[in-house]
């Protein structure tokens, strides 16, 4: 948008190729990487310049941006993932999810095994619902693994739309997406658990996974504030083999070297603050827009804040705006 308005623009990227998400955090069967290719060329014969290899905050300074450049947009995204604190957190073979989708598309894409997680033939748990838990289900399935579990803190949506559910609101029903079917048709049931998580991850005398101990969860109202919270049923123990977990549990916001680097304000939920429906930072010439501004969503929330942030940019640049 910016570009076509006729400003000169320059886009940085810590990874090896643009994208973000869209490039490693998505595997190939839901997205191939040559739309994003395609993409990119247009845009550079449009005249957008990318800059790869360039993290922003490590080795690239915060401060040789903002003095080249007359105004900075920060779309990082939501790339702070979620842990799970359990004893044994520290074993070998538990991974965070976009890391071990990142690492599965490059070996993809290039054959290269440097980093690469294999799950042929290991008990595969994956932690956390979601696209992104989906994606490592079918990912695991596809690689050959022995079994997949997908565990869910959260009770089973009803199958078909309750009465307080009513059409036209979002269906709030279990969906059943290509990663748990899969999985049904290799293992013969589906995948998911709810109401679990786990306890503890216990390893072998070489630090490696070897199981893990799983506990039951029930609903519980707080007495002080009234929400209903997650917590363990007692005795409700039990144990799986397991060589491999991945972590899907969700992002928490922004990285902090990126934020401190540039000297903005984060919110509570460490995503940068700006005014409602605005897209300005706290420091001067610097907006934001996407996950790093609204926490995780959907590429069509990018998309809608890219623009509206884009029209923001222009108006602070130019005094007015015609995007």
């Amino acid at each position: 948008q910016l570009n076509r308005r006729g400003h000169d623009v320059t886009v940085f990227e810590r990874n090896d190729h643009i994208g973000g998400l869209l490039m490693y955090g998505i595997p190939n069967m839901k997205l191939e990487k040559w739309i994003i290719d395609r993409k990119q060329k247009v845009m550079e014969e449009e005249g957008v310049k990318f800059i790869v290899n360039a993290d922003v905050g490590k080795n690239v300074k915060a401060e040789d941006i903002v003095k080249e450049y007359d105004s900075v947009i920060l779309a990082c995204g939501a790339s702070n993932p979620r842990d799970i604190k359990a004893t044994g957190r520290e074993a070998d073979g538990i991974y965070f999810a976009v890391d071990f989708l990142t690492r599965s598309t490059k070996h993809v894409l290039t054959g290269k095994k440097d980093g690469w997680v294999d799950t042929k033939g290991k008990n595969v748990v994956v932690i956390g619902g979601g696209d992104t838990g989906n994606d490592c289900v079918g990912t695991a399935v596809r690689q050959g693994a022995k079994s997949v579990v997908q565990i869910e803190m959260m009770p089973k949506l009803p199958d078909e739309r309750a009465a307080n559910n009513p059409w036209p609101e979002w269906p709030r029903i279990c969906k059943t997406d290509y990663g748990q079917e899969e999985a049904i048709a290799m293992f013969g049931h589906d995948p998911r658990v709810y109401q679990t998580t786990v306890k503890e991850f216990v390893k072998d005398k070489a630090g490696n996974l070897k199981k893990l101990v799983l506990v039951k969860l029930e609903a519980k109202k707080d007495a002080k504030t009234g929400r209903l919270n997650m917590v363990e049923i007692k005795g409700s123990e039990y144990e799986v083999d397991c060589q491999l977990v991945l972590i899907a549990a969700g992002f928490l916001g922004s990285e902090d070297y990126v934020t401190k680097a540039f000297k903005v304000e984060t919110d509570g939920r460490t995503n940068v603050k700006t005014e409602p429906g605005k897209y300005a930072t706290s420091a001067e010439n610097v907006f934001t827009a996407g996950d790093v501004h609204r926490g995780q969503s959907l590429v069509v929330w990018a998309i809608r804040e890219g623009r509206d942030c884009a029209k923001e940019v222009d108006q602070a640049l130019m005094g007015y705006s015609n995007l």
